[in-house]
């Protein structure tokens, strides 16, 4: 059945579930004060917002998709922004997040971008920078949602606020990898376009 899904279909299912587990991942992170849920629901909310724009731009030129694949290149670095005041505030007032709530909330958010990953999987050897993007998002997410999930576990056996706060460096880091990637692919898109 997931083979049978056009990139269309998967862009639109991938941006309903993005922006609806932002909400669960936004409340939990105010709830319980954590850096790293704060910055990966930041990340599902941009998330969101590319595949929303893969689906306006898919009728395009190529010249047209590449620009927008330069907007997208900028816009994977607004969660590392929102993690740079977070932690800041976070760095002086190290405070632990509530560990099985941490961990539960990145294990769900795990499950959603591992499905997200598996369904645009098949769309990520495409050139384009729109179809990339999406991609790396929902698979850096993973990455970050496991380490989310040991910073809960860290949590439980060390009380501290440490380790949420370099998790959501990591997540800063891991963005700014995907922002260069598909900045490289706009690049290549544009040389093909001209």
């Amino acid at each position: 059945m997931l083979k049978s899904l056009d990139l269309k279909k998967v862009v639109t299912i991938v941006a309903t579930l993005n922006l609806s587990y932002f909400f669960v991942e936004f409340y939990m992170a105010k709830n319980i004060e954590s850096v790293s849920l704060f910055a990966d629901s930041i990340d599902f909310l941009e998330d969101a917002s590319v595949n929303i724009l893969i689906l306006l731009a898919m009728g395009w030129s190529i010249k047209q998709r590449a620009r927008v694949g330069y907007f997208l290149a900028f816009t994977l670095l607004i969660p590392g922004i929102a993690v740079l005041f977070s932690a800041w505030h976070k760095f002086f007032n190290p405070s632990a997040p509530e560990a099985l709530k941490l961990g539960l909330t990145g294990l769900g958010a795990l499950a959603v971008n591992l499905f997200c990953a598996l369904l645009l999987a098949k769309f990520r050897k495409l050139n384009e920078s729109l179809t990339k993007a999406a991609y790396l998002s929902a698979r850096n997410d993973a990455f970050a949602n496991v380490a989310i999930i040991c910073a809960g576990a860290a949590t439980t056996l060390w009380v501290s606020g440490w380790p949420d706060l370099l998790v959501g460096i990591g997540i800063l880091i891991l963005n700014l990898d995907s922002a260069t990637e598909v900045l490289e692919a706009a690049h290549r898109e544009k040389k093909s376009a001209q």
